[in-house]
């Protein structure tokens, strides 16, 4: 069974990047939109795959496309403030990727507190030309398989 979005803890993520909220983040009631929450999980995704190579690996010729993504807001952010986004994988199958992420205020989860946002994103890899599925490569299930979340 799913474990709800507030019981998320640090311990269940096992990749990390640190995001600095900005004034202009800000919405009328002076904390962090909702759309920028998204803009940290897609920018912390897509440093996590260029860093592991899943995304413009050299001689790459597919491309992950999201084709669905989600999100539960539980408490607000604010500026200036810097949280920590945390990435695991869901799923691995044969041409797509299930990522879960939380946002951490920083400093803040390792006592139990709830994250201030989870989501996630499913990419299905296509080829860049054709975009018609292809699978992953045994190399691109390796470089993530250590953040697989446990059954």
């Amino acid at each position: 069974m799913a474990r709800a979005a507030k019981d998320e803890r640090r311990e269940h993520y096992g990749w990390w990047l640190p995001v600095a909220s900005r004034w202009s983040d800000c919405d009328a009631y002076g904390h962090v939109n909702n759309a920028v929450y998204y803009n940290w999980f897609d920018t912390s995704l897509t440093t996590l795959a260029i860093e592991r190579c899943i995304l413009r690996a050299p001689g790459q010729t597919s491309i992950g496309l999201c084709i669905a993504s989600g999100a539960e807001f539980l408490a607000p952010v604010g500026f200036p403030e810097t949280v920590d986004v945390g990435i695991r994988l869901g799923r691995i199958g044969n041409s797509s990727l299930r990522y879960e992420l939380a946002i951490f205020a920083q400093g803040a989860g390792t006592d139990g507190e709830p994250p201030a946002a989870v989501g996630h994103f499913v990419h299905v890899y296509v080829d860049a030309v054709t975009r018609k599925s292809v699978a992953l490569t045994a190399e691109q299930k390796a470089a993530v398989a250590d953040l697989l979340a446990a059954g």
